[in-house]
């Protein structure tokens, strides 16, 4: 009997499967029939919408880690500073985002990315007019770069700056200085001074001038512009005494090497993004590029420190990452992970001897190292384009759609690519530096570029915001 029954329900089982075979054949018949079938030209068009859809999502990542290297940027600022002036610094690194925000969208987009006039200046899209959906998902990405060459400003003059002067610059940093330098590299106008086909520099030496995510047009515009902010307002009180430098020690290296690495993390987006491409496969060597040089670039920086005093130094070391981070970020897209390492090598180098130049020769008070990090690895990586870059369609850049069009002279390209490049750090020196030595001298006649002395030794957290950073002061006080 039990054999019967246990029989009995075998039998139901495989007529339930048999059935739902049968419905399952019959769904496959249906989607299979030619009214439902997707021709070649939808499939096409599907996956194009998908490749697009995948970049604007990148870029959107990119610009969220770029944004947040604002974070970074912030935390090693106040901790290389003094405890005084941490409420100052964090409130011109917060208001160099909001301004740029602002800023960017009023003017700063239009005269970058505008119709063109003459190769110099954009025109139009003032406040985003006519602007799309691509529009708004590039403006996002391109307004994270324009505030950070503020930012770098920032650090250089920290502990001595008057607020109000430095919002003015901020503002005219992101409206005029970096946009019109950025028109001219990035544009994409025929005529672009630096990159555009019809540009007369560019016809006269015979190839494009090529900076992949902003050596020049981020990083040297705003070193050098620092440059001239620290020439005009002076050194610290107590910096230099009977001509030696005398170091100022920061008040939190935790946060400072916390701040390092969040900028490292952030350059995932502002070399990785700057393909501009989700679906370009290059993006993995510029990432690896990247990461190599800025590695190799703290090795270097260390090892140096360390000959030379006996100690390796951490403030420096951290500095030779950025360095490295700097240097590759022309270059990342068009050379070998050995020209990477190379290229880092020669950043660490840089770091030790700009930060020592600055101070015993030239006499620059630079409490974050910006004017070295920023403006000589700057020049360095858009030099370094010229002798490392392998050329689109050769090696390992057979498929490359945006690297350096020609060899480098390490490659067998000649010196027309050097030369370009050697045209643009003349000129990234000349409008980074020129103009804001300008703007500055105008900004110490009218509001004043210094605070008091009184007030500088009172510390700018009390006289420039009327509160400590640090309330655990006051209660010790009491």
């Amino acid at each position: 009997m039990e054999k019967k029954e246990a029989k009995n329900g075998m039998s139901k089982n495989v007529q339930r499967i048999e059935k739902l075979l049968i419905v399952i054949c019959m769904i496959f018949i249906v989607l299979s029939s030619p009214a439902l079938a997707v021709t070649a030209e939808e499939n096409a068009e599907a996956i194009e919408g998908l490749q697009t859809t995948l970049t604007f999502l990148w870029l959107l990542i990119a610009s969220g880690l770029v944004f947040f290297m604002h974070a970074g940027f912030s935390l090693v600022e106040t901790g290389l500073t003094r405890s005084k002036n941490t409420a100052n610094i964090l409130m011109k690194n917060f208001m160099t985002v909001v301004l740029g925000i602002l800023v960017y969208w009023a003017v700063g987009w239009g005269v970058m990315y505008g119709a063109d006039a003459a190769g110099l200046i954009g025109t139009d899209q003032f406040f985003l007019a006519g602007a799309d959906n691509a529009t708004w998902n590039s403006w996002f990405f391109q307004m994270v770069f324009a505030a950070t060459g503020a930012t770098i400003v920032s650090g250089a003059m920290a502990e001595r700056t008057n607020f109000k002067a430095y919002l003015v610059y901020c503002v005219l940093m992101v409206a005029v200085i970096y946009p019109i330098y950025g028109h001219w590299v990035w544009s994409g106008a025929d005529t672009a001074l630096l990159s555009g086909a019809d540009s007369p520099i560019v016809k006269a030496i015979g190839v494009a001038h090529h900076d992949f995510a902003g050596s020049g047009v981020v990083h040297s515009i705003g070193g050098y512009s620092a440059l001239a902010g620290v020439l005009l307002v002076g050194a610290r009180i107590g910096k230099f005494r009977d001509g030696k430098a005398i170091p100022i020690p920061g008040h939190n290296l935790t946060i400072a090497f916390l701040g390092t690495l969040i900028l490292a993390l952030g350059w995932l987006g502002f070399n990785g993004g700057s393909t501009l491409n989700a679906n370009d496969p290059y993006m993995n060597l510029v990432v690896v590029n990247t990461f190599l040089a800025g590695a190799v670039g703290a090795v270097t920086t260390m090892a140096i420190t360390w000959m030379k005093t006996g100690k390796p130094d951490p403030s420096l070391t951290a500095n030779g990452l950025l360095g490295g981070l700097v240097a590759v970020t022309a270059p990342c897209g068009s050379i070998s992970n050995w020209g990477a390492i190379a290229i880092g090598i020669i950043a660490g180098i840089i770091i030790y001897a700009g930060v020592m130049f600055n101070e015993n020769k030239l006499k620059l008070d630079d409490p974050v190292g910006a004017i070295a990090v920023h403006g000589y690895c700057g020049t360095w990586g858009l030099i370094s384009v010229g002798l490392f870059s392998i050329g689109i369609g050769n090696g390992i850049l057979a498929d490359a759609s945006y690297a350096a069009a020609v060899p480098g002279l390490f490659y067998g390209g000649g010196v027309s690519l050097l030369l370009i490049q050697l045209v643009a750090v003349l000129i990234t020196i000349v409008w980074g530096f020129g103009l804001s030595f300008i703007i500055f001298k105008i900004l110490d006649a009218v509001i004043g570029l210094r605070v008091s002395e009184e007030e500088e030794i009172m510390g700018l957290d009390i006289c420039e915001h009327g509160i400590r950073a640090y309330p655990e002061y006051l209660m010790r006080e009491e």
